[in-house]
C-alpha cells in the first residue's frame, strides 16, 4: 500500500446510464441499451469506439458522461488498490481497448466494466446490464450456423 489509499478498501461502482427512452420499459422487462462506466476513487472510466488504433479508454467525472442519460449507480464491492496503483492498472488495460476495436455486439463499454470489475473485485457485472449484447451475439451465431 502507499501513502494515497493508506490500507483502505475503496468502493468499486458500475455507473449505468440509458442510451434510449425505450429502457423505461425495457428496463423492467430485464432488458435494455446501456452504456456503463466503472467508477473507482471518486472517477468514472469507459470505453468508446472511434476511427483510430488508440485507445477508447476515457475518464469523466462521475455520473456525468456526456451523450448518455445516467440511471442508477450499482455497488460492485472493493478494491485496496492505491489511486496510483489503480491508474497505472486502467492505463495497461486500455491497451486492450482500442476505439477501432469497438463492437456492439462483442467488445463494447459493458465489456471494459466487466474485465475491470473481474480484475479488482473477482466478480462479474451484473447480467442485465450487457444482457441484450449477450442475446444478439448468441442470435448472430446462431443465425451463422442455419445460414
Amino acid at each position: 500500500m502507499d501513502a494515497g489509499n493508506d490500507g483502505a478498501t475503496t468502493p468499486v461502482l458500475l455507473n449505468v446510464y440509458d442510451l434510449t427512452p425505450v429502457n423505461d420499459y425495457l428496463y423492467w422487462l430485464g432488458f435494455g441499451v446501456f452504456h456503463s462506466g466503472i467508477e473507482v476513487h471518486g472517477m468514472e472510466y469507459g470505453f468508446g469506439a472511434h476511427d483510430f488504433s488508440s485507445s477508447g479508454v476515457f475518464e469523466v467525472e462521475s455520473k456525468c458522461c456526456p451523450g448518455f442519460v445516467y440511471r442508477k449507480t450499482v455497488s460492485l464491492g472493493t478494491t485496496d488498490m492505491s489511486r496510483e496503483d489503480f491508474r497505472s492498472f486502467i492505463e495497461r488495460l486500455a491497451g486492450k481497448y482500442h476505439g477501432n476495436t469497438y463492437n456492439l455486439i462483442a467488445k463494447n463499454c459493458n465489456h471494459f466494466t466487466d474485465d475491470v470489475c473481474r480484475n479488482l473485485t473477482g466478480k462479474p457485472i451484473p447480467g442485465w446490464v450487457n444482457r441484450l449484447a449477450r442475446v444478439g451475439w448468441y442470435h448472430y451465431h446462431i443465425c451463422l450456423r442455419t445460414s
